[in-house]
């Protein structure tokens, strides 16, 4: 594969602690040499991202979009999707529980022409993991299972963030989800196409609910009927 780009997707809600932070990270990240696209969507923040991104907005240095009220991950990604040019397609979140320097070992497999998709895998090891909570643990396996079961598949870690895709894949997939869900969603149209789709170690830094994480048990009863709907339907 001839890759020139590469494209960052940045979903941002009320990450006003981290925003800045990773955003000199993912500027500052190894990448094989490729040019950077940094495609920021703002939910419709309100703790202050929104203004932070508005002053960037100026400098001309990122794409920035704003939504005018929350949406969700899904819809941001979505809405970042209409505006990216590049050949690979990486997903990062706005906190720091994931680390930029990541990517060259995400995007090396897509580069090789050996993988149409990569998913950055916490719990494969070889590499840091915070020790984050067990009843996330236990979640995020038994919808990896379940993915592996209706999917036929081998996965570790379906819920990461860490996400590449061709751009070809990507623009073929059409995104339905408009929160959480989406991590489902696009697994099982991944795996339902017959995409080549690989795991890397990642290196994963957790936060607790006090330093501003956002998903819930909640969405995990979403997810798993996410994957049991996209098994059925496109």
């Amino acid at each position: 594969m001839d890759a020139k780009k590469v494209s960052v997707i940045i979903p941002v809600f009320n990450e006003i602690h981290t925003l800045e932070k990773i955003l000199e990270k993912v500027e500052n990240s190894r990448m094989q040499s490729l040019q950077k696209e940094i495609i920021i969507v703002d939910d419709a923040s309100t703790d202050g991202s929104r203004e932070i991104l508005e002053k960037l907005k100026l400098e001309n240095r990122y794409k920035i979009y704003f939504h005018q009220k929350n949406m969700g991950k899904g819809a941001a990604i979505r809405t970042a999707i209409n505006h990216f040019t590049g050949d690979i397609v990486v997903i990062q979140d706005a906190d720091l529980e994931y680390d930029p320097d990541d990517y060259e070992d995400l995007i090396k497999l897509i580069v090789q022409d050996k993988a149409d998709v990569v998913y950055g895998s916490r719990l494969s090891g070889g590499k840091p993991s915070r020790s984050f909570k067990f009843t996330h643990l236990v979640g995020n396996k038994v919808l990896t299972l379940v993915t592996n079961l209706l999917y036929d598949s081998t996965l570790t870690d379906m819920e990461t963030c860490y996400k590449a895709f061709k751009a070809d894949v990507i623009n073929n997939i059409k995104i339905k989800s408009n929160r959480f869900e989406f991590e489902p969603e696009i697994t099982a149209k991944v795996l339902k196409k017959k995409y080549r789709l690989y795991e890397t170690s990642i290196s994963y830094y957790g936060r607790d609910y006090n330093e501003g994480k956002k998903i819930t048990w909640k969405d995990g009863i979403i997810a798993l009927i996410t994957l049991i709907k996209y098994r059925f339907l496109d």
